[in-house]
């Protein structure tokens, strides 16, 4: 099962779970995303292209399904306004065996911070700007280019 959600309300983590669970699951990997307040940051709006974004996190969702046999793959991601502390993003994988559900959520959170067409403007104070990509992100993607799949654990 691929569950994919871009939503402007709060992420509620524990219904989200009950739905990533699958039978047969041996493991639930989760990662759950918070606004930094790295700077200074007083505000964090994302902003997303409706349909586009949604089927890029399902096509990421997809292809770690395949490549980890999961049973069930979730993304949830917030849009809108947010504030340093609130959840801005949850990754659920369940499969047989921690390994691949482990792997496939770091998977699925280091691509969807270079795949998803999400935009970023922070606010400190006064100063409002467009938050740019890291290159650390390009290269937490990219490692997974040449990482072989876990599908035991």
């Amino acid at each position: 099962m691929i569950r994919v959600a871009v939503q402007a309300e709060p992420i509620d983590v524990a219904a989200e779970l009950a739905l990533a669970e699958a039978d047969g699951a041996g493991a639930i990997a989760t990662f759950t995303g918070l606004v930094r307040a790295d700077g200074g940051t007083e505000l964090l709006e994302l902003e997303h292209y409706p349909g586009v974004t949604e089927r890029a996190l399902h096509d990421l969702c997809a292809a770690a399904t395949e490549r980890w046999a999961l049973l069930s793959a979730t993304v949830v991601h917030r849009v809108g306004p947010m504030r340093p502390g609130e959840r801005i993003v949850l990754v659920a994988t369940a499969a047989p065996h921690r390994a691949a559900a482990l792997d496939a959520c770091a998977y699925l959170i280091d691509r969807l911070k270079t795949d998803a067409p999400f935009w970023k403007r922070e606010t400190r104070g006064q100063e409002r700007r467009w938050v740019e990509a890291r290159t650390g992100d390009d290269a937490a993607a990219a490692r997974w280019d040449t990482l072989p799949s876990s599908q035991d654990g």
